[in-house]
C-alpha cells in the first residue's frame, strides 16, 4: 500500500528548509547504502551527524507526530532519524530493496524497516527525471510530489529513482518501524480508521461509530508489537 501525506510542510517552510539544506555540507550517498545498493546508488548525501541535517529532522519528527493521516498509516513505533539527498547530472537510484534493519550511527538504535518515506523538498517543475518507481502488486507506481509532501510505502517493494536530467530532486528519505509488522494488517487497519473518522462527521456517538471504534482498537490490541 503507497499512502502519501500531502502538505506536511507549507510552500515557506519549505523555502526555509531548502535554503538550511543548500547550504549545508554535502556528500557521496554510498555512505548509508548496503552491499548491493551501494552498486547502484548515484547521489549525494548530507551526513547524518551534521547539525543542520539533525535540525531538520526533528523539525520533520515533529511535524508527522501532529499528522494524523501519517500516524494512521504508519501506526509507528520507532522512526529512523530523516536523511536527506539530492540528485542532479544524471544521477540516480537503481532497482533495490531497503535493509531489513537500520542502526542509526550515534545512537546504536536499531529499528526494522516496516516502512520507507520519501519527503519532498523540491516542486515537480523544478527538474525534470527523479521519479520514485515503486514495484507493487498492480505494476510499477511512479511517485513525484509537490514540495512538502510525503510517501509510505512498504520497505519489502522493490524500488528505484529514475535519472535526473535537469536541476535537482532534494527530498528526505528515512525508515520506521511500524507497531504492526504486516502490511495487509497495517492496510486493513488504516482501511477501517479511515472509514470511522468519515462516519463520526456527522454524528461522533453513532452506535455504529462507536461499535466499529471498538472492532478497531481491538484488532489493534491483537495485532500490535511493542
Amino acid at each position: 500500500m503507497l499512502i502519501q501525506i500531502p502538505n506536511v510542510f507549507t510552500s515557506e517552510q519549505v523555502k526555509q528548509i531548502r535554503a538550511a539544506l543548500d547550504a549545508a555540507e554535502w556528500v557521496d550517498g554510498k555512505v548509508t547504502a548496503g552491499h548491493q545498493s551501494a552498486l547502484t546508488k548515484q547521489n549525494a548525501q548530507i551526513p547524518e551527524n551534521n547539525p543542520t541535517a539533525q535540525q531538520i529532522g526533528d523539525v520533520i519528527l515533529k511535524a508527522l507526530g501532529s499528522n494524523n493521516l501519517f500516524r494512521s498509516a504508519a501506526l509507528p513505533l520507532k522512526v529512523f532519524p530523516p536523511l536527506f539527498n539530492r540528485y542532479a547530472g544524471g544521477q540516480n537510484f537503481g532497482t533495490h530493496v531497503d535493509n531489513a534493519i537500520r542502526t542509526h550511527g550515534a545512537s546504536g538504535q536499531r529499528i526494522r524497516t516496516d516502512l520507507s518515506c520519501t519527503l519532498f523538498f523540491s516542486d515537480p517543475s523544478e527538474y525534470d527525471g527523479g521519479e520514485l518507481v515503486v514495484q507493487d502488486t498492480y505494476g510499477d507506481q511512479r511517485v513525484k510530489l509537490e514540495a512538502g509532501s510525503m510517501i509510505l510505502y512498504p520497505s519489502t517493494s522493490l524500488h528505484h529513482v529514475t535519472p535526473v536530467t535537469r536541476g535537482a530532486r532534494v527530498s528526505s528519505f528515512f525508515w520506521l518501524q511500524s507497531m504492526i509488522r504486516s502490511d495487509e494488517k497495517r492496510s486493513i487497519l488504516f482501511e477501517l480508521d479511515q472509514s470511522i473518522q468519515t462516519l463520526a462527521i456527522n454524528d461522533p456517538s453513532d452506535a455504529t461509530v462507536v461499535r466499529l471504534t471498538g472492532v478497531y482498537h481491538n484488532l489493534l490490541r491483537q495485532w500490535a508489537e511493542m
